[in-house]
This record gives C-alpha cells, structure tokens and sequence, in this order.
C-alpha cells in the first residue's frame, strides 16, 4: 500500500463516521476526528489533542485499526504510570514543530546531564528509574507512524503479564519505538530519543529516521535503530551520543517469509561514544551490518566509538550488496584507534574512508579482521567541533548533547569530503507529505556527520 493510499484510507475511515468525526485541516493546524475533551488518556483513544494541552497517560492506550490519534504541534503527553504504552493498530501521528515540540515524557523523572553522572551509568534513572514506561507498539496492522518534532523520553520498562503484541514476550523489556508491520511506513524526523534499556527503535517496515539526536540509549545493550526482518529504510543526518552498542543496525534475522530482506542506508551521520555499556565483548559502536542485511553507509563520522563500521562474518552480512566509504573515523586510545576495522569481523578496507588504511598489515585485505596496531591515529584526524572537547579519553562516557556543540568549525577538515553521487534507496509508497509522511528527505551531502555547513542537517 503507498502512503497515497493510507492517506486516503484514513480520509475514507474519518469520513465514513459520525459527523463530528469528518476531517477537517485549518489553514495552521490538521485535525482529524472529534478534539479529545479529557485530559486523561486510557483505553481506545482517537481525534485530535490540541495544542498547547497536557495529556496524562495513565494507562495502556490503544488506537484502534480504522482510527487515528494526533498530537497537534505544543503537545505534552506526560506518562503518569509506568505499565503504560500507547498500541497502534490505526494510525498515531504527533506534528509538532520547531517553534513548538511535541514531548512525550515523565515528568517524575529527572534528566542527569553531567560529566560526573555518565562515568556510572548505574545511578542515572535514563536507564534504572522504577517509572521508565512501555513506549510507542505499532501493531502487524498498523499503516503509519509519524513523529515530527517530538521529544520521546525514558521508555524501557518491562513488560508484566500481558504484552500488547503477540511479537513481544511476556517481562521483555519495552523498545520506545516498535513497528511490527514490514508494509507500514514509520517516520521519526527532528526527533528526540532520550534515555531507555535496550533498543530504542526496532522499525521492521518502511522507515525513514532523519535530523534527529539519540541520546543515552541502552543500559548495558541495545541499538538506537535495529531493524529486522522486513525493516527497509533510510538513517541520516542523525546525531548519537552514548549509544550503548550500536547507533544503527541492520540485521535480517527474523522468522518471517513474505517480509522483505533488511535493506538500510545510513548516511551523514554522527555516532559519538557509543558501545561502551555494552556488556558483551566485540559488539558495535556506530553502525553493523550483520545475518543477510545489506544497505549503503557513506560520509559518517565516528567519533571515540568503542568499534569502528562493522560487518559481521556468522552469520554474514549481504556482503555482496553492502556498499560504504567515505566515513571518518577518530580515536583518543589505542583501544579505540586498533577497532576502526573491528578484529574477527570482515569490515573491508576503503580507500575513500578516513583515515585512508593504509595502517592494516600488508595483505589485510585478504585477511579480515586481524589485530594490528595504529598507536599513530591516537588523536589525528580532529573533525573539530565547535564545543566538544577531543584528546581526552575521560570523556568517552558523555552520553548526552546538551551543552555540546557536534557542528563542524569552519576550518574542520571533514568539510566537503562527502560522496555525494549516489542515490539512497527510498522504501517503495514514502512520499513527502507535511503531516503523513517526511517532510522532506534530506539528501546526501558534501560535508560529513549530521550538520554540514549548508544547514540542511540536523537542526537540533
């Protein structure tokens, strides 16, 4: 189904019911359905929240098939009970804007947002607070998932005896975004992802997750994006910090048979500190490929990750169909700078990426993954951020952007090393729409990491 169709069905689905159901746009603002008239949201809810309004979540929402729930843009959505989530099986669309996010967040819960906090992970409630909930669950039957300018905060406890998706097991713990449809189309773009226990976002479907920055994702595992089987989309222009494995990962791993081979494409993004909670040795940092996924991945910054670009060997990658260079990799350790190929994984060497590799053994090429030492790259090649202190490996914990600065100074020497002729692999029915679909889709840029100096990046 294209996102034309959707767009029509849900017109169909509003116009088919009681009158004070008919959609109707003003010239500022969308809405769709009846206003909400309670400020308390549980149970099957639909229509519009408008702006400016506080909603209190106090227990598990469903949108039903057929329905549509929008946050108009000034929306707060404040979670008030833990074993809450928010079920889509319709339709589920926050706009918020620029001006005026969209946050859906718990209030009871205090952000720790300092250099002393991230060197003990244990203590920050981002990842341990008895009142972290059960995000956002897009059902096998949900057609779309919007999220434009929207704060979604602190989700990852875990699910007691009932989960709301038969692909969910009973005391998992919750992802903040889960699409479980490989036909339905998922957009999360000048967004925020802030604090949770594993996955931030598992899109089995059509997705596109632009301009936005994840912060403090995954406890001691988890990826911020990991899509499945049937996950087909594009990353780009998004700022990571602190990832606890991987910023983006794509594996094919699943057990369905009609859902389409993980196809991924991450560009022109910034991964910084990421992989150091995770328990498990030789997993992740930035982005994987890994069991018959494949995808394109050009002009990245990856900066003091714990591994470099990785491709997994057993079970392997689409090698055949994984295309990437043009990515910038800086250490300030010799841990760091001895993984920018990561060691027992089968990362190909390019030429286009940076540093040039020439530091692998002579014949590394023929044999991937050995170890070799690079004690020479300790601390060269600066991207050089505005406000980010580089050279001191102490600040690897930072796993939180506020207060930093991750765009380029005009003198940086990643300016205008990006590839820019190629085309990223647009999933098949997403079309740029204002509120059902992306705004617009950012194209690759000549400048590497999320905020090239033409401003077109990431906005946050």
């Amino acid at each position: 189904m294209t996102l034309l169709a959707i767009v029509a069905g849900i017109t169909f689905f509003t116009a088919c019911k009681k009158k004070n159901d008919a959609t109707s746009i003003s010239v500022k603002q969308t809405q769709i359905g009846a206003v909400l008239t309670s400020d308390t949201l549980c149970g099957a809810v639909k229509g519009t929240m408008v702006s400016g309004k506080t909603y209190l979540l106090t227990c598990p929402v469903i949108v039903d098939f057929g329905d549509t729930l929008l946050m108009q843009r000034g929306v707060t959505i404040n979670v008030v009970n833990p074993a809450a989530y928010i079920l889509v099986q319709g339709v589920f669309l926050s706009i918020g804007s620029k001006d005026s996010a969209n946050w859906i967040t718990v209030k009871s819960i205090a952000k720790q947002d300092n250099a002393g906090a991230a060197n003990n992970p244990s203590t920050d409630p981002a990842f341990n607070s008895t009142n972290l909930w059960l995000g956002i669950q897009c059902d096998t039957c949900c057609p779309l998932c919007v999220m434009k300018w929207t704060h979604l905060e602190f989700v990852g406890g875990a699910f007691s005896t009932t989960a709301p998706m038969s692909a969910d097991k009973s005391g998992s713990t919750a992802y903040a975004v889960y699409c479980t449809n490989p036909n339905g189309v998922f957009v999360f773009e000048d967004s925020w992802l802030y604090g949770g226990v594993d996955d931030g976002m598992r899109p089995n479907g059509k997705f596109i997750i632009q301009r936005s920055t994840f912060e403090k994702e995954g406890f001691i595992g988890g990826d911020c994006i990991n899509p499945k089987q049937g996950g087909v989309g594009i990353a780009s222009f998004n700022m990571f910090v602190g990832c606890a494995t991987n910023g983006t990962k794509a594996s094919d791993k699943g057990t369905s048979t009609t859902a389409p081979t993980t196809q991924t494409d991450y560009y022109n993004n910034t991964y910084v500190n990421g992989g150091y909670r995770q328990a498990q040795t030789g997993r992740g940092g930035d982005i994987n490929y890994e069991q018959g996924a494949f995808g394109q991945s050009y002009n990245n910054l990856i900066i003091d990750c714990k591994f470099g670009f990785r491709i997994v060997g057993n079970p392997i990658a689409d090698t055949a169909h994984c295309h990437y260079g043009y990515n910038w990799s800086y250490g300030d350790a010799d841990s760091i700078v001895d993984q920018f190929y990561p060691v027992g994984y089968i990362s190909y060497p390019e030429a286009t990426n940076i540093p040039a590799p020439t530091f692998l053994p002579a014949g590394y090429a023929a044999n991937l993954g050995e170890t070799y030492t690079a004690h020479s790259l300790v601390g060269a090649n600066n991207p050089m951020f505005v406000n980010y202190t580089l050279g001191a490996n102490a600040n690897i914990n930072i796993d939180y952007a506020s207060g930093y600065d991750f765009h380029l100074q005009s003198s940086s020497p990643a300016l205008g090393k990006g590839y820019t002729s190629w085309t990223p692999n647009l999933p098949a029915g997403i079309i740029a729409d204002p509120v059902y679909g992306p705004t617009t889709i950012t194209p690759p840029n000549k400048d590497l990491g999320c905020y090239p100096s033409d401003n077109s990046g990431n906005q946050h």
